[in-house]
């Protein structure tokens, strides 16, 4: 078992690294999976992205507010070999409220300024995931689960 400092660096490592994750979605029944730009805020309590609002990962985020995010870290070792962390953050949609947009907004485009023209379009959104919990896995044995409040983010 791993100790909450390394933890934490694994998890604040990870989104420092990576911009990128797979958002999985659910509707109607069927999962769905996009591929999304993530900026973390309040540590990495919460995870923003933008989307359109007349996409199925739209409507399934109005529908059903429970999400995951999965983030992939690959590092060489000294050895040569490919380490590989996973990371995972279960959660739900929350509100941007008016008086949070502005705020959410420039920190999403400062870490992802080629989104611009995407984020002021007319039909995009600005949605933040509250995260639950966090599953770091770092091989087939090695998995650990973690509440947002076992870290103290």
């Amino acid at each position: 078992m791993s100790s909450l400092s390394v933890i934490k660096t694994y998890i604040e490592d990870i989104f420092k690294i990576r911009r990128f994750a797979v958002l999985a979605t659910e509707g109607d029944g069927q999962p769905h999976a996009s591929l999304i730009a993530v900026t973390p805020m309040e540590g990495f309590r919460k995870l923003i992205f933008a989307t359109y609002r007349n996409t199925r990962k739209y409507s399934h985020l109005a529908n059903n507010g429970k999400v995951a995010i999965l983030v992939e870290s690959i590092n060489i070792n000294r050895s040569g070999l490919q380490e590989s962390i996973v990371l995972t953050a279960f959660g739900h949609v929350e509100e941007i409220k008016d008086g949070e947009e502005n705020i959410v907004f420039e920190a999403h485009l400062e870490r992802n300024p080629e989104l611009s023209a995407f984020m002021k379009s007319e039909d995009c959104s600005l949605v933040r995931i509250k995260v639950d919990t966090y599953q770091v896995v770092r091989g087939i044995e090695d998995v650990e689960w973690w509440t947002i409040d076992d870290l103290g983010v």
